[in-house]
């Protein structure tokens, strides 16, 4: 038998591979754009939730175009801070997609991390005005502060970005660090109604809740704006979500499948398209000025496998990491 060694790649080696946003971005846009013609195979993804606004999720995908193939095992449980622990964790697990045999696992935190604001990144390219100069961000966690790097790499005209939180101190130190390596404005909200209004482009990172108890109306996202929701539809109003111009997903299937678990219990908005379909030309992106676009991106595999994939081939040629055996 053949002797199989495995890659592993801790939290630290991650991130040493040196992987930037600027890189990541059209990592995620090509598989996106695989998605968008229908040439992947991903399953949506089933999850346990083992305590109240808490999930487990399997995410496997296999994208022929990239020769990337594998899954993503990952938790979200919010209250983790009270034991000192990062909401998010699990692992990426790598295939040979001639063999099947395991090449790599390595932490997920990061690649979920910059893979999601990616993402907003390449819908902002798609799907916002050009001179979108105005950001509203609600929510200073971690994807508070990744999507706005990575929005930076996209906006070449941002001059104030508005952000609330609901812990103070969390905000102020997100307004802090965030201001000191700027060249645009950075503000404090005083409610999310003050961070959406008047804003060209608008994330919002709340917690995806078991249940849904959203708070964003309709009538605050102005004429032209796009917005991001990262958590389902549990920070937007059924209203909003419904009475925008275009409402596009990452994944329409996945999308709808979560109204098995109590999301959308007024049912999913009709999809205009997948932001997939729309990078592959398959259907338009914005298409006037005032067009008010929802993009509703819960995440899919394809982002982790091909982030995780260059990364595993960045940490083999640069020598990171640690071969651990697996058969003899």
């Amino acid at each position: 038998m053949k002797k199989v060694e495995i890659l592993y790649l801790s939290h630290a080696d991650v991130k040493k591979v040196g992987l930037k946003m600027k890189d990541i971005i059209p990592i995620v846009e090509q598989a996106l754009y695989e998605h968008g013609l229908k040439n992947v195979e991903m399953p949506p993804k089933p999850g346990v939730h083992p305590l109240k606004n808490t999930f487990i999720h399997a995410m496997p995908a296999y994208i022929p175009g990239m020769n990337a193939v594998g899954m993503k095992w990952v938790a979200c449980f919010p209250e983790n801070y009270r034991h000192n622990l990062e909401q998010t964790t699990g692992l990426i697990i790598l295939n040979d997609p001639q063999t099947g045999v395991p090449i790599s696992v390595m932490d997920c935190a990061w690649v979920t991390a910059v893979r999601t604001a990616a993402v907003s990144a390449i819908a902002v390219k798609y799907l916002a005005r050009a001179n979108s100069r105005i950001i509203g961000i609600v929510g200073a966690g971690v994807q508070g502060r990744y999507n706005l790097l990575s929005l930076r790499e996209v906006l070449s005209e941002i001059e104030l970005v508005k952000v609330y939180d609901i812990r103070n101190e969390v905000l102020k130190k997100y307004v802090e660090e965030n201001s000191a390596n700027t060249r645009f404005k950075i503000i404090p909200a005083k409610s999310p109604q003050e961070a959406v209004e008047d804003s060209d482009i608008v994330v919002t990172a709340t917690t995806i809740t078991s249940k849904p108890e959203p708070f964003i109306k309709d009538e605050w996202l102005k004429k032209g704006a796009l917005a991001l929701p990262l958590e389902f539809d549990c920070a937007w109003e059924p209203k909003a979500l419904k009475s925008c111009d275009k409402f596009v997903t990452d994944d329409a299937e996945q999308t709808r499948s979560f109204t098995h678990l109590g999301y959308f219990p007024e049912g999913v908005p009709d999809i205009y398209a997948e932001l997939g379909e729309i990078i592959a030309g398959k259907k338009k992106g914005r298409e006037t000025a005032e067009e008010r676009i929802i993009d509703l991106n819960g995440g899919i595999a394809i982002e982790d496998v091909s982030v995780g994939k260059n990364i595993y081939e960045l940490a083999q040629n640069k020598g990171i990491g640690t071969k651990l055996e697996l058969m003899t």
